[in-house]
Parts: C-alpha cells; structure tokens; sequence
C-alpha cells in the first residue's frame, strides 16, 4: 500500500507552480529578508487556520516587544497602483481573524501586536533588485474586539 501511496504522490506531484503563485512564493521570501535584515526574527510562515485565514508570516520586534503579523503583496510592477491598495476590508477582516486565532492559542502572551503589510515590486531573475516597502501598523482590529488576558 506504501509503494502505492508512493507512486501516486510521484505521478501527480506538481512539477512547477503556476506563475503568480510562484511570483507570491518569491515575494514571501524577499519581505522575510527584508524583516530580518530589520531586526525583526520570523517565528512562522504561512500559518493557515482556514481556507481564507492565512498568515504570510509572524514576526517578533524585540525592542518594542511587539508581535507583527505580516502579510506580503507582490506586484511586478505599480502601473496599475500600489500592492498595499489590494488589500482591502474583506482581506483585513481574513487576517485579523486569523491573528485572533494565533494570539488564542498562544501560552505567553505578547505585550503588543500590529499588522504590517510588505509591499514586493519586481520579478525574479530580473537584474533590478526588487523594491521592498515595509510599512507598519496599517490597520487594527475593531474597537469592540478584546484580548482576553
């Protein structure tokens, strides 16, 4: 049955991604860069807790003591307007909820929490480094929401 199993995985595995998830791939990885090289250290990437509720990445900012959740928007270019305008009400209320299910199966705590949006403007391969813009604090959860601890 395990050789089976084995064989159907190998049969069906998927050689390539399709191109924008592979340019998402990509982008992902540049922002992870770009926070390290910020100080911040990524704790995980990709953390799923639906099929909509999705975190790029979570983060800890040491000096401030603060837990970031990062969510990262490639674009291979700005003619169309920047990548943070495609995330909108119904894409902040996907990841808020998805934080709010983090920060409940947490054992400690953290004293602050943001959301922070990457923005990635290029193409792999390309000979131009990407642009990478890290803006901080772009949205917060709604005011009736509380913590709980």
């Amino acid at each position: 049955m395990r050789a089976l199993i084995a064989w159907f995985r190998a049969r069906f595995r998927r050689k390539t991604l399709p191109a924008h998830l592979a340019l998402g791939r990509w982008g992902e990885e540049q922002a992870a860069k770009a926070l390290r090289r910020e100080g911040l250290a990524i704790l995980e990437r990709n953390v799923r807790f639906g099929p909509r509720e999705e975190l790029d990445a979570v983060a800890y900012e040491k000096e401030t003591e603060t837990l970031v959740f990062v969510e990262t928007r490639t674009r291979t270019s700005e003619a169309f307007g920047r990548p943070v305008e495609t995330v909108d009400r119904k894409k902040r209320a996907h990841i808020s909820r998805a934080a709010k299910n983090y920060l409940r199966r947490l054992h400690r705590k953290p004293k602050y929490f943001r959301f922070d949006v990457v923005e990635v403007v290029g193409t792999p391969g390309s000979p131009t480094p990407p642009l990478v813009r890290h803006l901080r604090n772009v949205w917060t959860l709604p005011d009736g929401w509380r913590a709980g601890w």
